[in-house]
């Protein structure tokens, strides 16, 4: 990649993954206070200011290299601390606290496709093919998040969704996994796992979204 391509690649994705991610843990912290547990509230993490939720490497290195790289985009930011004993019921709670950052990124898809889809309305503006390219990366972005993050591994969200779920007994089971959840998933993405279980939800996803915008 040229290293003006390069320049623009960085500038056009660097809004789409900050609203990605920002909103995602930002959601999580305030649904669990809308459940009762104030952490995140007390430690200024219900907000918008993507200050308060960079990881220098998950929010900026690992989705710039993946821009340059290839492969999937993705990254993370600082998790939302979430006190779940704090929460009123807090295995029935625990459901919509982890639900709350994957919908916010299946929303923030969706916008970004009407975007890319109003923008298309409009080809000879000179706004149009960098709207574009913009709207492109924040549907990938956030279509990635969405899938990774539901996938029932804990400590993702989708693992934290099965736990919520399922009986007891083998909720424990489950959760005893997530000392060790982020090495597996590590281990996963520098194997072909992780992108054999990814691109076809992504596709699908993706598919759906601009289905639904009328592209």
């Amino acid at each position: 990649m040229q290293i003006d391509q390069l320049i623009q690649t960085i500038f056009l994705a660097a809004i789409p993954i900050l609203f990605a991610i920002t909103l995602h843990e930002a959601a999580h912290g305030y649904v669990a206070r809308h459940f009762g547990d104030n952490t995140a509230y007390l430690q200024g993490r219900i907000s918008l200011n993507p200050m308060r939720h960079i990881d220098p490497v998950g929010t900026i290195l690992l989705p710039m290299l993946t821009l340059i790289l290839g492969g999937v985009l993705f990254g993370w930011a600082k998790p939302v601390p979430v006190n779940f004993s704090a929460l009123r019921n807090p295995k029935k709670d625990m459901l919509w606290v982890a639900l709350a950052g994957p919908a916010s990124n299946l929303l923030m898809a969706l916008g970004w496709a009407l975007l890319f889809r109003f923008a298309s309305s409009f080809p000879e503006n000179y706004f149009a093919e960098p709207a574009m390219s913009m709207a492109l990366i924040g549907v990938k972005i956030n279509v990635v998040l969405l899938v990774l993050n539901l996938l029932p591994l804990p400590p993702l969200d989708g693992g934290r969704v099965a736990v919520s779920l399922l009986p007891h007994r083998e909720a424990y089971q489950l959760s005893r996994i997530e000392p060790y959840g982020m090495f597996i998933l590590i281990f996963l993405a520098i194997t072909p796992v992780l992108g054999w279980v990814l691109f076809p939800l992504v596709r699908l996803v993706e598919n759906l979204l601009f289905i639904m915008v009328g592209i």
